[in-house]
């Protein structure tokens, strides 16, 4: 059984880490691609992390090059490729420059591996996931980002953390953008079962939202001098393996939505079901009047930055 092909685009933290967890969970067979200033970083990257593969137990093959030539062929290509925030600065901030380094990636992408299921992490994300769809002319169901997964971690972790539980029964889910406009659903979110509203008073829920709504920021000035990889990784590494093993997993993903929601077709944050044909259902719920305010105002946030980035690539 032929193994699937996976090129990360960007051997930096997020990139790297996102190699780890794959290949630990032995997902395939991986290419960390990068153009950096060291142009032995990635294959110095990928070989540290062959050497692990006797202590961990793991087959996957890693290479670490600086051509697209190689990656030629790859069932997913993860994009994360693009500047990191820096303190003081929003996501938003990032837009003229991670779109231009998004847009190139894309080209490569659609010239070497036409076939692929595209998953963009680059920030700002929304926006980033529209200039990959709109340069690789992919259909649209095999292009999708990296935000949901991650935002939902870290609001289950936040409610872990309060409620003193095991984040394993903790079943959440947000949708709308990635950033401070996200919508956190208590509407759907439970603790074994249990509606989390009778376990915590709407104040402290709320605190708990607009902590996860600033999830990425918080450790951003923690850091001082980067941006947050585990988590963001380990997001993605999910979304690979629902690909590459078919899981039809029911996960939140930055997704195409045209009549779905009433979006009119931009990228935003919806719980979809993801198999090996990237995004192979967008699950349409039935939000509460405050749910759907609060989705429309992300929304409209979503395409006024694909507006603007529209002025700046041209």
């Amino acid at each position: 059984m032929r193994r699937a092909k996976i090129t990360i685009v960007g051997a930096g933290n997020v990139g790297a880490t996102t190699a780890h967890w794959c290949a630990a969970a032995e997902l395939g067979d991986i290419v960390l691609l990068d153009i950096p200033q060291t142009e032995g970083m990635p294959a110095g990257k990928a070989l540290d992390l062959m050497q692990s593969s006797p202590i961990m137990g793991f087959d996957s093959r890693i290479t670490g090059v600086t051509s697209y030539d190689e990656s030629r062929g790859s069932d997913v290509v993860v994009i994360t490729a693009g500047i990191a925030r820096k303190p003081g600065m929003s996501r938003d901030d990032l837009l003229s420059t991670n779109a231009k380094i998004v847009g190139s990636v894309a080209e490569q992408v659609k010239s070497t591996s036409p076939e692929a299921v595209v998953i963009v992490v680059s920030n700002p994300l929304d926006a980033m996931v529209q200039r990959a769809f709109q340069v690789t002319g992919f259909p649209p169901q095999r292009v999708l980002g990296q935000a949901g997964v991650l935002d939902t971690a870290r609001y289950r972790a936040f409610l872990a953390m309060e409620l003193g539980v095991s984040v394993e029964d903790i079943s959440a889910l947000l949708m709308g953008g990635h950033g401070d406009t996200m919508v956190p659903m208590p509407s759907c979110t439970s603790v074994g079962g249990i509606p989390v509203t009778q376990l915590l008073d709407q104040k402290r829920l709320d605190e708990i939202v607009d902590r996860t709504r600033k999830g990425g920021a918080e450790i951003v000035a923690l850091l001082k001098t980067g941006s947050a990889y585990y988590a963001p990784a380990a997001a993605t590494a999910q979304m690979v393996e629902a690909i590459v093993r078919d899981k039809k997993r029911l996960i939140p993903c930055a997704a195409y939505c045209d009549r779905e929601y009433g979006v009119g077709g931009y990228y935003v944050g919806v719980p979809v079901i993801l198999g090996s044909k990237g995004v192979e259902k967008v699950v349409e719920l039935k939000l509460t009047p405050q749910e759907q305010s609060d989705f429309q105002k992300s929304v409209d946030s979503v395409k006024e930055l694909v507006k603007v980035m529209a002025t700046l690539t041209g």
